[in-house]
């Protein structure tokens, strides 16, 4: 009599249903997609109807969170891509590989979405193309500098993270219908893309690096110009440089923030003991800041400010301890940087100190020559940041899903990839007499073989 029965100690894994943390759409993914669903509605309603419709923008405050949150403190936010890049391809720190591609898939959405923010604080956003034209160039703008620089540096990081597209399509080129036709030259030309691409990676590495250096600490030179508007506590000469140490500090604790809530949403075990080693840096990028800040005020007399209680001393304090101090503490001890609570709690209060600061110098502390002017955003500005945010997360989540881009999740898809034999064990198991499979098997060693197996322990 033959029997279909179920074997578990032979059935591969691969054949059970794929579990939640395959599928796009989870309880907190439907929140993100509303909140973005929200913002987009609200960036409809104000190219439609213009900034002073969709903002609470005046002539004493002309820029609001638009370029607070989403430019300064995107810009900012999004320093992991180059900071992880130099860290692991200029220095050849090879175990930090693992880190390169999450944190340049973050940099390239967090640029890609400075550049849509940079177009809809535009009053004629339909004429920011002229940037590109040399007739219309101005060298001695700022803005023109910081303008070509974020261009070149997000066309850089496309190009570095074309080679991710070509791992995951070469070979799998399948195009419907009558499309089928340009499967092989599509896949011609991504190996040619990658095979390319691979011999100047370096090159557009460093050119990446020197770009990401040029323009934040031009957004630093950039309130330079606010003498008399911005208050003492951070208007200095000195801002541009503070400016780059603060993107060279925040790019690591961005890294450790991004891939400990991307391993969470997908169910992954996470990087601990990796990104404690990458911890290990922190104290040295933060202190560096912390010296230079602490130098500056001293150099400038502002330091007796600090025992004065007023609004923009609490507002430093609080940035400072909380963005600085704190941080440094927590990865200056191994105990606690080993820990994956511990690194989440520093990274956000690093990630977090950064942003204050930018909003500190971009809105906080800032005070125009118009007596009695005030801004607070309308609630289009906050539902188009919000909108910003969720949109950048769920990009992210499609494109991890993907695209080979977080090495735990996509070696975890490797393991549990269905194997062509394994229906065909199933198939032969199926037809085998039940009594046969219930009747313990013993092997037969040839005797010859004996000695070789007798010290064998199982």
């Amino acid at each position: 009599m033959s029997a279909s029965i179920s074997i578990p100690i032979l059935a591969h894994p691969t054949l059970a249903a794929p579990d939640s943390r395959r599928r796009y759409f989870t309880p907190g993914m439907l929140v993100v997609t509303a909140i973005a669903a929200i913002g987009a509605a609200a960036w409809l309603f104000r190219m439609l109807f213009g900034l002073g419709a969709a903002t609470n923008l005046t002539d004493a405050y002309p820029w609001g969170i638009w370029i607070g949150i989403d430019v300064a403190t995107g810009v900012a936010l999004a320093a992991g891509g180059f900071t992880t890049a130099f860290l692991a391809h200029i220095l050849h720190r090879e175990r930090y590989h693992p880190l390169v591609r999450p944190a340049l898939l973050t940099a390239m959405l967090g640029y890609t979405f400075v550049a849509l923010g940079v177009a809809t604080d535009l009053g004629r956003f339909w004429a920011m193309w002229h940037v590109m034209l040399p007739p219309f160039w101005q060298p001695n703008s700022v803005l023109f500098e910081v303008a070509i620089c974020v261009m070149c540096y997000l066309s850089v990081l496309y190009i570095e993270f074309l080679p991710v597209a070509c791992e995951r399509f070469i070979g799998r080129v399948h195009l419907p219908g009558r499309l089928a036709a340009l499967n092989q030259p599509v896949d011609r030309a991504l190996r040619f893309a990658d095979k390319t691409l691979g011999r100047f990676m370096t090159i557009f590495i460093m050119l990446g690096i020197m770009l990401s250096c040029m323009h934040q600490s031009s957004l630093g030179t950039l309130m330079v110009i606010t003498h008399g508007k911005l208050d003492a506590l951070w208007h200095t000469p000195a801002l541009p440089l503070l400016f780059l140490l603060s993107a060279f500090a925040v790019g690591y604790p961005m890294v450790i923030f991004e891939s400990i809530i991307a391993h969470r949403s997908f169910g992954l075990p996470g990087e601990r003991d990796l990104l404690a080693e990458l911890g290990r840096f922190i104290p040295f990028t933060l202190g560096l800041y912390l010296a230079v800040k602490l130098a500056d005020l001293a150099l400038r007399d502002q330091l007796p400010r600090l025992l004065v209680a007023d609004y923009d001393t609490r507002m430093l304090t609080i940035e400072v301890l909380f963005g600085v101090v704190v941080p440094i503490l927590i990865f200056s001890s191994r105990r606690l940087r080993a820990q994956t609570r511990w690194q989440f709690l520093g990274a956000a209060l690093v990630v977090l100190g950064v942003a204050f600061n930018r909003l500190n110098v971009f809105l906080f502390a800032y005070s125009p020559l118009e007596r009695g002017a005030i801004y607070r955003p309308s609630v289009s500005e906050i539902a188009v940041t919000l909108g910003a945010i969720a949109l950048t997360v769920m990009i992210y989540r499609a494109i991890a899903l993907n695209l080979p881009v977080i090495e735990q999740l996509h070696d975890d898809h490797a393991h549990h990839a269905p194997r062509a034999h394994d229906d065909v064990h199933l198939t032969v198991l199926a037809a085998v007499p039940a009594q046969t499979i219930a009747r313990p098997i013993t092997p037969t060693v040839p005797a010859a073989e004996t000695p070789a197996l007798a010290g064998v322990k199982e």
